[in-house]
């Protein structure tokens, strides 16, 4: 199978809890172990950063891996989800796996794969370890896919474990309050080995400390330790609270005798995330007059704050491109939108997108008035015909819906 072929196998065959929902989580990790002892256990050589959270992991593991190359290390990256490429997921330095690799990895494999029920999820977690194992990377930044505790990239023993923050998202596999979340979120640390906090609650505070001392694990809160930051070309408002996270972990790691990572390799770290790693679809700007702003905020907590950001621009009218996926609790973050603004409502283009029509329903009993539109690009291409140059045009509310704009 050629690159195109193979992801399409990927994607179609295999249960894929971004497209499919509830049927492709896994409830233990059996499957993970049988799938790395067939490839013959390549996370033992790794030495890795391990990032759970419900906002911020992808940010978080994004600038701890442009520091570390800016320090001269070999940097191994894998995040979740893509926007446009598969090959996003898997990167070295910024650079994304070969097409080639991920074509012969898939095709050796792929008998192994079918007759052992392995998911795409899985498969990408054993893709990942080969592939920075086999390129003999220094470190490599391990982000969750989802929870934690029962994530397939829970087989690790990292150097350090690293937890954002709390929310309710993803309720119907890991609970419907902070405390549930928290507990599979905290699966991750492990005995031992030091744990980062970004921010805490009191409703998940009690657990982490718990998990902490069960495992004998020296745990930082770096929302009370770290009080400068430094900036970064990631401006989001919410970036404050991942950077000091970052810091956090750089000061654990420079405790150790392996790594060196100096003051102005963390600041110019922090200032070329983008150039270094490929991040993209962070309070991410694609025009000016008017002021175009993606973002895959799409929880509760994500969007409140991105929200509020804009309220800060300046403007005379706020169009808003908004699409999202079905399993969405539309009571809990619908009422933080503004309700002077025209919306355009559309669907993404995956299996689980909500239809446009519903959204809209469900939009108006929060007097969020607008059109609905065939596609994402439809509703986009509208918005940027209807705006004036002193307008403003926010396209969010699923990481999917930005990923079709990108």
């Amino acid at each position: 199978m050629n690159y195109q072929e193979t992801t399409a196998w990927m994607f179609n065959q295999l249960p894929m809890y971004q497209l499919q929902g509830a049927s492709a989580y896994k409830k233990d990790l059996t499957n993970t172990h049988l799938l790395i002892n067939h490839l013959g256990n390549p996370h033992t050589n790794l030495k890795c950063i391990h990032v759970a959270g419900t906002n911020g992991k992808g940010s978080t593991s994004h600038m701890l891996a442009s520091i570390l190359q800016e320090a001269g290390y070999k940097v191994g990256l894998y995040t979740s989800p893509h926007l446009k490429d598969y090959r996003e997921r898997i990167k070295i330095n910024g650079t994304e796996i070969a097409e080639d690799f991920v074509c012969d990895f898939i095709n050796s494999n792929k008998v192994f794969f079918e007759s052992n029920d392995i998911s795409f999820f899985e498969m990408s977690v054993g893709l990942a370890f080969a592939y920075f194992a086999k390129e003999k990377v220094d470190i490599a930044i391990i982000e969750v896919g989802m929870g934690g505790r029962l994530d397939a990239t829970n087989i690790i023993t990292p150097l350090v474990s690293v937890i954002t923050n709390i929310g309710l998202d993803h309720t119907q596999f890991l609970g419907n309050n902070l405390e549930s979340v928290a507990f599979e979120k905290a699966g991750i640390i492990k005995p031992g080995i030091p744990v980062v906090i970004g921010e805490y609650t009191p409703e998940t505070q009690p657990v982490f400390l718990a998990k902490a001392k069960e495992n004998n694990s020296k745990i930082y809160f770096a929302s009370d330790i770290i009080s400068n930051v430094y900036p970064s070309d990631l401006i989001g408002d919410y970036q404050i609270h991942n950077k000091k996270t970052v810091l956090q972990t750089i000061a654990i790691l420079n405790e150790g005798k392996e790594y060196e990572i100096k003051p102005e390799n963390i600041q110019s770290g922090l200032l070329n995330v983008v150039k270094n790693t490929g991040l993209q679809g962070r309070w991410q700007q694609l025009g000016e007059s008017p002021k175009v702003i993606c973002d895959t905020a799409h929880n509760k907590e994500g969007l409140k704050i991105v929200l509020n950001q804009i309220q800060n621009e300046k403007f005379d009218t706020l169009h808003i491109v908004l699409g999202v996926v079905n399993d969405k609790d539309l009571d809990e973050i619908l009422p933080l939108f503004p309700k002077k603004a025209i919306y355009y409502f559309c669907k993404p283009n995956i299996p689980r997108g909500l239809d446009a029509q519903i959204l809209k329903q469900k939009a108006a009993s929060f007097k969020l008035n607008g059109e609905v539109y065939n596609s994402v690009s439809e509703a986009y291409n509208k918005a940027i015909h209807n705006a004036s140059k002193t307008d403003f045009i926010y396209i969010g509310g699923s990481t999917f819906v930005v990923a079709e704009i990108l």
